[in-house]
């Protein structure tokens, strides 16, 4: 049930630590096991998972979203949506099932934050930095393409300086940026970007959203420094 049967599903950004948790009917015995929470329904939406049952990810959404921490559960929104794990109809019925369940008026406002244009939960956690700080971005994946409109590459999170001008944030998560092929197309896409005259980037990594005021900051910085044209 709930964030054990998104992790099960292979939905992203998930707290690194959850509470493993079951569902039983309402009927059926309760019995409380050491370390696990025991979930009862009157009735369980479930789906096979190898040999046992998983929540359906509608209800497991439902259940997980109010008691999560806000940063995760619009991370889970989005990469649902990114993924298309579920459509904009199925993220309404969620918002439904989630009205009257404790919990419920806490993330009222969280619906809204939702957008499933962040390809990562690296880049969801830090959109929400930006917006908390005051310097929400423009937009997401951002094409940029060269004078002859060739495509030369797509950053995560944008602000527009002006004109045709970007400033760029780039989040490096290590699985996608570590490796030595990765290291060397990320190099040559900067070069390529920056060489068109339109671009600033700034590139981050899972660190400096830990720090969670460092992007937000060099944002702030960077867009006092290179003030928007009319």
């Amino acid at each position: 049930m709930g964030s054990c049967a998104l992790a099960l599903h292979g939905v992203r950004g998930l707290p690194a630590s959850i509470v493993p948790e079951v569902a039983l009917p309402s009927t059926h015995p309760r019995r409380v096991r050491d370390g696990i929470r025991v979930r009862q329904f009157r009735e369980v939406e479930a789906e096979r998972f190898g040999s046992r049952a998983v929540s359906a990810l509608v209800p497991a959404l439902a259940q997980s979203v109010p008691e999560l921490p806000r940063d995760n559960a619009i991370a889970v929104l989005d990469d649902v949506l990114f993924r298309g794990l579920l459509t904009g109809q199925s993220l309404d019925e969620v918002r439904q099932r989630v009205l009257g369940r404790r919990g419920s008026s806490r993330c009222a406002e969280w619906w809204d934050l939702v957008d499933p244009g962040a390809e990562s939960p690296l880049e969801t956690f830090a959109r929400l930095q930006c917006i908390d700080a005051g310097v929400a971005p423009d937009r997401l994946q951002v094409e940029i393409r060269d004078d002859d409109g060739r495509f030369l590459g797509r950053g995560d999170l944008g602000w527009q300086l002006g004109g045709d001008r970007w400033l760029i944030a780039e989040i490096d998560g290590r699985e996608f940026h570590e490796t030595p092929d990765a290291v060397l197309h990320d190099r040559r896409r900067q070069n390529a970007l920056l060489a068109t005259g339109r671009v600033e980037l700034l590139r981050f990594t899972s660190a400096d959203i830990a720090a969670r005021t460092v992007i937000p900051t060099a944002i702030r910085a960077a867009l006092t420094r290179r003030p928007t044209m009319p």
